[in-house]
């Protein structure tokens, strides 16, 4: 897995850290670098890049876009993971979420950089938001993570400048286990998941047979 950190969220998603006397704001970023690569350790991600475009807004020029085109065209995703396109609390989510459908369809380009391998047609998944509903995601796929459910909790611990989200993601990962259940065939003999995580794909899935 390849992970790319547009902003470290030092301004406007630290607010723990900000509270503490004489904090600045490349303490602030170097403790959410720290933070986040603990937590890609305990996930076992190795390759985790920071781009450092700041928050609050995030803005990308022409050059970043390039960046990021070039790191999906070196990695060849399979798939991609990204924000809700919908935001209303946080706007550099949606943000987000457009420059990598942007930067997909560059990478898609035979034009652009000629010479370049080009992009396949990876599925993008909007993972879950908080404030789910707010967001209008609905999610279509439903990911049973009961095996590594504690690895996944001690990547989310990992997060110490945003602890009141612990808990809230454990009980939306019991919840979404739930629904993994009902949905893998319920009382009829579904899988018995006791953790899953939800997503909305943004491309229809291509099938040989259903």
């Amino acid at each position: 897995m390849t992970i790319v950190c547009l902003s470290y969220g030092e301004r406007g998603e630290s607010a723990k850290l900000w509270k503490q006397d004489g904090m600045t704001l490349d303490k602030v970023k170097a403790a959410r670098e720290e933070e986040a690569r603990s937590a890609a350790a305990a996930l076992g991600a190795h390759d985790i890049r920071f781009f450092d475009l700041g928050d609050y807004p995030l803005e990308m020029d022409r050059a970043a876009k390039d960046r990021l085109v070039d790191v999906i065209r070196e990695v060849q995703p399979s798939f991609i993971l990204t924000h809700s396109k919908y935001d209303p609390y946080n706007t550099d989510h949606m943000y987000a979420c457009e420059v990598t459908l942007e930067c997909r369809m560059i990478a898609q380009a035979w034009g652009h950089n000629p010479g370049q391998k080009v992009l396949g047609a990876p599925q993008v998944y909007l993972f879950e938001p908080h404030q789910t509903e707010q967001m209008g995601w609905k999610p279509d796929v439903f990911l049973d993570i009961s095996e590594v459910w504690e690895r996944k909790r001690a990547a989310i611990e990992c997060m110490a400048g945003q602890q009141h989200l612990w808990d809230y993601y454990t009980n939306v990962a019991e919840n979404r286990g739930n629904h993994f259940r009902r949905n893998s065939g319920g009382q009829a003999g579904g899988r018995a998941a006791t953790h899953a995580e939800g997503f909305q794909s943004v491309f229809p899935r291509t099938v040989d047979d259903l």
